[in-house]
């Protein structure tokens, strides 16, 4: 895993990758290195975890022609290699950025990113073609930026090495902050910062020698009754066996590492699913970790995963912290370069720090719940779906939901009512309200809106399944936002923060294919989650773990801002010199604040999503 940076210039200015690639060494702390050509710059910050020796940066083509910086992992590289040498190529590392290079002499930019397999960013400067290209993997594991303005185009593996860039200007793009509001993220490929945007997944980018960019998808996620794709005729039996092959196939090729590796492990399926698997194929028992609260029972995983662990025979380690939170909030912002509303950045930050002292590759279950339906919310969205078509739901739904108390619920339970209060619309309004921070009313009185963009974009992706079944929609949209937006950069950041390497076997390329195809009553079956991929492991998995409720990566959000963090949030948020005062209601969000303190509802969500707002507005001086 690394960072890459780079500039290419067409006007005379200087071109210089180091001062980029410094804001990147957290991501690859082992090497530095840059390809560098008239009026082109590119280069890479290194975490070494394949080919130790002779891996480092700047990897070209023997003759220079070509030079890659590269961050991620490719899984098939060694049959590429082997391809790459009957066709006459002279390879002269061991690792995988170098079959990059040598694609890229005889492949088009979309062709060569099918090649690949795996979790990558890539950029390839073609001297004798005078171009750059960018690419980016299928899920967007593996993040990529860019801003482009006359003759000069900027690239970064995060925003802050972008604008690091003397000629890039650093302005707040102001729609953001409602969606934002919504989601907890800015849904990509747009930013915080006007002018740069985020690659989008399973994308090409191409700067011609004349200046131009153009964007190519390269592969899409395979909905049924869109495009000609259409539903496996497959048994529920055969489809576990299907999905327990191409499992342990993934983490098979997951475990190819010249350094230490271990695993995530909490208490649910997916982690454990994983860590059997592990168990299994390596020939000592896998390193597995997991982090718990001091003073949280309730938001603690350890003792599930210790049970899970010595079933297995792992060698576990157990972290058990005491945050600095304020601190904490100061550096996930600085991480992310934007605000960002999910807490459980909070747990992967301190599991990461605590995991790289012991290993410098995790597997991680991330992915189980986007492919195979595993949060309520895709039940919630189905039964949507159905009660729509009842006319007397239509109205009934926000007939309860206006006599409930607003904002008297946390959790599962407010989104419900904001789902129930917009069955009278359309049922992508009412599926769209259960995924946001806050309620309508609190946007109503921060914003002054609730309608914005980022709802417009999610309807159009929705509209873009139509003929789809319900649940296969649900699951291509959240693919292509919560995956991408939420989850994906909450893993990669954190993770990277402290140089560690994660890796999702769940989102794997063939099994990813296969679970978008399979029928939805294999998936989801009323209030049964993952269905099929629970069957596939079901000898791997403990009973008590296969029905236990799915519990998140959690903090204690509410007690926090009521007790440890009530004036710190005072201070930020309350006072006269707030940032985010300047841009929301300030009168909205001292009430907001004033009746989570109050017990008189749970809005510790929403105060996080302010929070984060509000540090980082500082951070950039807005």
């Amino acid at each position: 895993m690394c960072g890459i940076a780079g500039v290419v210039d067409r006007t005379g200015h200087p071109v210089d990758a180091t001062s980029l690639l410094g804001c990147l060494r957290h991501r690859g702390p082992d090497s530095v290195g840059t390809y560098e050509r008239p009026g082109v710059a590119i280069g890479q910050t290194r975490l070494a975890v394949i080919d130790l020796v002779t891996g480092d940066p700047p990897v070209t083509t023997p003759d220079g022609a070509i030079g890659v910086a590269f961050n991620g992992e490719i899984y098939n590289y060694q049959a590429l290699r082997s391809e790459l040498r009957q066709r006459g190529h002279q390879l002269t590392t061991t690792g995988d950025t170098e079959v990059i290079c040598h694609l890229a002499e005889e492949l088009e930019p979309v062709q060569l990113a099918q090649r690949l397999d795996g979790m990558f960013a890539f950029a390839v400067w073609d001297e004798r073609r005078q171009r750059l290209v960018l690419g980016r993997d299928r899920f967007g594991k593996k993040p990529l930026y860019w801003w482009h303005q006359g003759g000069r185009f900027v690239f970064g593996s995060e925003i802050k090495a972008v604008a690091s860039d003397p000629d890039v200007p650093t302005r707040l793009e102001p729609t953001a902050i409602s969606a934002h509001l919504h989601f907890g993220y800015v849904p990509s490929p747009r930013t915080f910062f006007e002018g740069i945007h985020s690659l989008a997944p399973a994308h090409v980018l191409t700067l011609s020698p004349g200046g131009e960019v153009t964007i190519e998808r390269y592969w899409s996620v395979p909905v049924q009754g869109v495009d000609g794709v259409e539903a496996l005729d497959i048994s529920f039996e055969e489809a576990s066996r299907e999905v327990r092959r191409l499992l342990v196939d993934a983490v098979d090729r997951r475990m190819v590492a010249d350094v230490p590796l271990g695993a995530y492990l909490s208490g649910g399926v997916d982690s454990t699913a994983i860590v059997a698997c592990m168990a299994r194929l390596a020939p000592q028992p896998p390193r597995t970790f997991t982090i718990g609260f001091e003073d949280e029972a309730g938001f603690d995983e350890r003792p599930h995963a210790a049970r899970t662990a010595a079933l297995y025979g792992t060698e576990h380690t157990e972290f058990v912290v005491q945050p600095d939170k304020v601190e904490l909030i100061e550096r996930l912002v600085w991480h992310h370069d934007q605000p960002f509303g999910d807490s459980s950045a909070l747990p992967s930050f301190l599991l990461a720090e605590m995991t790289r002292r012991h290993v410098t590759v995790a597997l991680s279950g991330d992915g189980g719940d986007e492919l195979f339906g595993g949060y309520e919310r895709f039940a919630a969205g189905v039964a949507i779906d159905r009660m729509s078509r009842w006319p007397a739901s239509r109205r009934v739904g926000p007939a309860v939901a206006r006599r409930l108390p607003v904002g008297a619920f946390g959790g599962r339970a407010a989104r419900a009512q904001r789902m129930l209060a917009r069955l009278d619309r359309d049922p992508v309004d009412a599926y769209f309200s259960w995924l946001g921070f806050m309620s309508d009313q609190w946007q109503q009185r921060l914003v002054g809106s609730t309608d914005h963009w980022a709802l417009e974009d999610f309807r159009e992706r929705f509209a873009s399944t139509s003929g789809a079944p319900m649940l296969e929609r649900l699951l291509a949209v959240n693919a292509q936002t919560y995956l991408v937006d939420d989850l994906l950069p909450k893993a990669d950041r954190m993770a990277m923060a402290h140089g560690l390497e994660v890796r999702s076997p769940l989102l794997d390329t063939e099994l990813a294919e296969l679970a978008f195809r399979l029928p939805s009553a294999h998936k989801v079956r009323g209030m049964s989650l993952k269905r099929v991929l629970k069957s596939a492991v079901r000898d791997l998995v403990p009973k008590e773990v296969l029905s236990r409720r799915k519990h998140g990566f959690a903090v204690p959000l509410d007690r926090w801002f009521r007790t440890d963090l009530k004036g710190y949030v005072d201070a930020m948020l309350c006072s006269s010199t707030t940032r985010t005062g300047q841009h929301l209601k300030p009168e909205a969000i001292r009430e907001l604040v004033t009746e989570h303190q109050a017990g008189v509802a749970d809005h510790g969500h929403a105060i996080w999503t302010l929070l984060t707002l509000e540090v980082f507005l500082r951070h950039a001086g807005w």
